[in-house]
C-alpha cells in the first residue's frame, strides 16, 4: 500500500532533489543546525550508510578551519566528533578566527 502510494502521490525527481540536498549540505554558521539538516535529509532520502560514510560526509560538509582542528584529535564515536565540533566553534567564535588559523598554522610548522 505504501509503495503504491509513493509511486502515484511522491514525484519522481522527489528523491533525487533530496540527494542532491544531502551532498550540498554545508556547515555554515552553526554545526549543530548542519548536523540536524544532514541528520533529517538522510531520513528523508531514507539513506542507510555505516558510521564511517556518515561521519566522513559530516567532516566533508563542515568548514575548513573546524575539521583542521578536529582532525589533529583523537575519537571514538560519531558523537564525539558532533561535541568536539560544537566546542571547537565555540572557542574560535569566542576568540576570534584569526587566532586559531595563526596558532594552527604556527604549531604545524613547528
Amino acid at each position: 500500500m505504501k509503495v503504491l502510494m509513493r509511486r502515484q502521490f511522491v514525484p519522481n525527481h522527489y528523491y533525487r532533489d533530496l540527494y542532491m540536498k544531502l551532498q550540498g549540505l554545508n556547515q555554515g554558521s552553526k554545526s549543530m543546525v548542519y548536523f540536524k539538516e544532514m541528520e533529517i535529509a538522510m531520513i528523508w532520502a531514507n539513506v542507510i550508510e555505516d558510521r564511517e560514510a556518515t561521519l566522513a560526509r559530516f567532516l566533508n560538509g563542515l568548514n575548513k578551519n573546524i575539521v583542521n582542528i578536529i582532525e589533529l584529535n583523537h575519537y571514538m564515536k560519531f558523537e564525539d566528533i558532533v561535541h568536539m565540533t560544537t566546542k571547537v566553534e565555540r572557542q574560535i567564535k569566542r576568540r576570534g578566527n584569526t587566532y586559531f588559523q595563526t596558532n594552527l598554522t604556527s604549531s604545524l610548522s613547528a
